[in-house]
C-alpha cells in the first residue's frame, strides 16, 4: 500500500505545489477512469446491459456520455489553468534557461490536454511524472508498492534476458574474428601501440621516477638499515662465512668486516638504483624494458607459435565471460 510520508511533506519548500499534485493526480485518475468508463459504454451491447438492468443508472449517465466532450473539457480546463500557473511560477523563479522552455519540456502535459481520440489517454504521462515528482521529494515511496515491485521483476528479468543476448551475440562475433585471424590485433600492436612506444616510454619513465622520488626518498634512511639488517642475518647464517672466525688472531676481525662491507655493497647498489630510477637517467633501462615486452613489429610476425597460443588464450577468456553471462540471476529471486 501506497504511504504519505508527512514529515518529508511538511519539511518540504515544496508544500503548495505538492499538494496541487495529490489533486491533480486525483483529478487525473477520476478523469482517466471516466474515459475507459465512457469508451466500454460506447459499444452498444454494454450500453444495452445498463439499459435493460440498470435504467436508473442508464438514465442518469446517458446524457453525459452523449455530451461527454463537455464533461471532458472541465477536466481539460483545469489541467491548463494549473499548467499556465506552474509556467507563470517557473518564468518568475527563473527555473529555466528561457520562459519559453517550459511548454517543450513539459510537452506531455499539454498534449494530454487535446480531447480528441487516444491523445486523452496521453494522460497517463502527467500522472507518471507526477508520482515520480512526489517519489523525488520522498513524500511517497513507489519502491514500497506491490504493483511495481512485481512490473519492476519482471522488468529486470527481461532486461537481463535481452542484454544477456546481446552479448552472447557480441562475445560470438568477437571468437569468430579471433578464429579467422582478424587483423584488428596486428592493426592494434603495428598501428596504434608500436607507433606511440616513445610516448608510453617517457610517461613510464616519468611515472617510475615519480614513483621513486615519493616512495624511496623519504624513506632512505629506513631501507637501508633494513637492508644491512637483511644482508647482516644472511651473512651470519652462512656456514663459510661462519668458519672465518676461527682463525687465529684476525679470524674475528676478517668476519665482521666482510660483513660491513657485504652489507654496504649491496646497500649502495640498491641505493644507485633507486637513485637511477628517481631521475631522468631512467629512461634507457625503461626504453629497453619496453623493447622486450613490444619487439620490432618485423620481428613480432616471426612469432607464431605465440600468437596462436594468445588467441586461444583469449579464446578461453571469451567462453568463461560467455558462461557467466548465460547465469540467469532472475530466476535466483523467484519465490
Amino acid at each position: 500500500m501506497l504511504k504519505i510520508n508527512r514529515e518529508n511533506l511538511k519539511s518540504s519548500h515544496q508544500t503548495i505545489w505538492l499538494i496541487i499534485d495529490f489533486l491533480m493526480l486525483g483529478l487525473l485518475i477520476a478523469n482517466l477512469a471516466l474515459i475507459i468508463f465512457d469508451s466500454v459504454y460506447a459499444f452498444s451491447a454494454i450500453e444495452g446491459f445498463f439499459a435493460e438492468h440498470t435504467p436508473g443508472f442508464h438514465g442518469l449517465y446517458d446524457p453525459i456520455h452523449e455530451n461527454f466532450l463537455f464533461y471532458d473539457l472541465v477536466f481539460v480546463s483545469i489541467f491548463l489553468t494549473e499548467f499556465f500557473v506552474r509556467w507563470g511560477y517557473a518564468v518568475k523563479a527563473s527555473v529555466y534557461d528561457r520562459w519559453y522552455f517550459y511548454p517543450f519540456i513539459h510537452w506531455y502535459d499539454l498534449v494530454g490536454c487535446i480531447p480528441v481520440g487516444s491523445f486523452r489517454f496521453l494522460r497517463v504521462l502527467r500522472v507518471i511524472s507526477i508520482i515520480y515528482r512526489l517519489h523525488q521529494y520522498k513524500i511517497i515511496d513507489v519502491t514500497s508498492m506491490r504493483a511495481y515491485q512485481f512490473v519492476n521483476f519482471y522488468y529486470e528479468a527481461f532486461m537481463e534476458e535481452l542484454s544477456d543476448r546481446i552479448v552472447l551475440k557480441v562475445l560470438s562475433g568477437v571468437q569468430q574474428e579471433v578464429k579467422r585471424g582478424s587483423p584488428l590485433f596486428e592493426r592494434i600492436q603495428h598501428d596504434i601501440v608500436y607507433p606511440r612506444k616513445d610516448m608510453l616510454t617517457d610517461w613510464i619513465s616519468q611515472r617510475v621516477a615519480q614513483a621513486a622520488q615519493e616512495g624511496y626518498v623519504p624513506n632512505r634512511g629506513a631501507l637501508r638499515s633494513y637492508l644491512e639488517d637483511r644482508v647482516d642475518s644472511a651473512l651470519k647464517q652462512n656456514l663459510e662465512l661462519s668458519r672465518l672466525k676461527y682463525l687465529p688472531v684476525v679470524g674475528p676481525t676478517i668476519q665482521e668486516t666482510l660483513e660491513e662491507a657485504v652489507g654496504d655493497i649491496v646497500a649502495n647498489v640498491i641505493h644507485q638504483i633507486l637513485e637511477d630510477l628517481a631521475s631522468a637517467s631512467n629512461h634507457a633501462f625503461i626504453e629497453d624494458i619496453i623493447n622486450v615486452f613490444m619487439p620490432d613489429p618485423a620481428d613480432a610476425r616471426a612469432e607464431s607459435a605465440a600468437n596462436e597460443a594468445l588467441i586461444n588464450l583469449i579464446l578461453e577468456i571469451l567462453d568463461a565471460v560467455k558462461a557467466q553471462v548465460r547465469v540467469k540471476h532472475w530466476r535466483e529471486e523467484l519465490p
